[in-house]
């Protein structure tokens, strides 16, 4: 019988099986941000095992508060700033040189195809674009990752979902996964890798990719993936180059990660995206998904285009086409946060920080603040918010608030019209459904 992906990187990392579906694996990185790594810091001092696995393979950055807001992010920072320079940490991103961890890193080139990563993070599976094994973990995981450089996992059944057809112009990858998990359902990939292929996926960029596995996990997916390519080659090159002769020597090395023809799934779903429109959620579950026509004319009262989802330069660039020339609705406040300081310094070149700001938009620091509610665009009791985000649960952006998910074309749209609207990119049929 052949082999999923993950089944092939586990197979490469098993370094023991305690239990019949319980495979300790070897971990190639383990990624660390402020919120949930000082926990696990004063937790391993309290034991007398202030220890890392080895400081090279640790990767750290403040980011999901950046900066500190209040004394208590500003310890938190502290904490995990100490503690990298305690152990020689040198990948170390500190307020200047942050940005966002799922953003950042890969464009640090700090994931590799069959790599395995954790992260106190649920969102970490959006590495898995690039064909590694990532996923989220809680503190004792954490914990046991940076002092020992393993982690168990259950055996990863997978799910795979072809994504057929040919996806119409203004319909971006966060329509995509929001029509998929509108499909599957919030638990519809619990505990099981999503594998995304087909031939959708074949013609999407590292950043669309990575927006799909960004949103496994609201599906209640361990992790999503996707198999290496030329195009996850081409894109870590300026990092691998010196590992492989040529970029097909590459792709010739990471083939080994592709699915076996026989390999077994859980679950195999067709996908076929040729009559998507772009999608919004409603209520308070990632799952609840119409088509942003069904919602045309809902008033908000705050845009949002950033996050680990769609922070990135393309996603800075749709936006932008939209905003060029037009005016922010009196009604709405537009804020813009990059991912990452080199998604900044882009944004500056090609202009588009003119463009947004022309437009009446808020162009702000890298950080996450704003998505978990904790800072940079924290919404008021009954406030309404379009975002680019990820999660649109009760409270999620601010206590008492409502959050709508939505691509960045979609958002831009809606900041103009000052309340949900279709962009002027979408050239489909208006009322076509999942």
């Amino acid at each position: 019988m052949g082999k999923t992906i993950a089944q092939k990187i586990f197979d490469e990392h098993r370094v023991g099986t305690p239990d019949t579906d319980v495979h300790v694996i070897r971990l190639d990185a383990v990624f660390c941000h402020e919120i949930t790594t000082p926990p696990a810091i004063v937790d391993l001092e309290r034991r007398g095992k202030d220890r890392v696995f080895d400081p090279t393979r640790i990767k750290v950055v403040i980011d999901h508060v950046s900066p500190a807001k209040d004394s208590k992010t500003a310890l938190q920072g502290k904490i995990l700033r100490a503690w990298a320079r305690r152990h020689g940490i040198v990948d170390f991103f500190d307020i200047g040189a942050n940005g966002v961890c799922h953003a950042l890193f890969p464009e640090k080139g700090f994931v590799r195809p069959g790599y395995t990563v954790i992260m106190g993070d649920s969102h970490t599976c959006t590495h898995g674009a690039f064909g590694a094994f990532a996923a989220g973990v809680g503190t004792t995981d954490l914990e046991v990752g940076i002092l020992k450089g393993v982690c168990a996992f259950r055996t990863p059944d997978t799910m795979r979902i072809n994504i057929t057809g040919n996806l119409p112009q203004g319909v971006f990858a966060k329509d995509v996964i929001l029509s998929i998990i509108g499909r599957i359902g919030v638990d519809g990939a619990t505990n099981k890798v999503i594998e995304f292929a087909g031939p959708v996926v074949a013609a999407m960029d590292m950043e669309s990719r990575m927006t799909l596995c960004n949103m496994a996990v609201e599906a209640g997916g361990t992790c999503g993936i996707c198999a290496p390519d030329r195009v996850t080659v081409d894109y870590l090159w300026p990092f691998i180059k010196d590992d492989y002769h040529s970029p097909e020597a590459a792709s010739a090395a990471f083939n080994r990660y592709q699915p076996d023809a026989d390999a077994a799934y859980d679950r195999t779903i067709d996908h076929d995206v040729s009559s998507l429109a772009p999608m919004v959620t409603f209520g308070f579950r990632p799952d609840n998904v119409k088509p942003v026509s069904e919602m045309t004319g809902t008033p908000v009262d705050q845009v949002y285009i950033g996050s680990c989802t769609n922070g990135r330069i393309s996603d800075l660039r749709i936006a932008a086409r939209v905003l060029a020339g037009k005016r922010v609705s009196e009604r709405v406040r537009a804020i813009v946060s990059p991912a990452t300081p080199k998604v900044f310094r882009q944004a500056l070149e090609e202009g588009l920080v003119k463009t947004f700001m022309d437009a009446g938009v808020c162009f702000t620091n890298p950080t996450c603040g704003a998505c978990l509610g904790m800072s940079n665009g924290v919404l008021a009791d009954g406030e309404v918010c379009a975002a680019t985000t990820n999660r649109n649960f009760n409270g999620r952006m601010g206590k008492g608030g409502m959050v709508h998910l939505m691509s960045p074309a979609t958002a831009a749209a809606t900041a103009i019209a000052g309340s949900i609207a279709n962009s002027p990119l979408f050239k489909g049929k208006e009322h076509e459904i999942i």
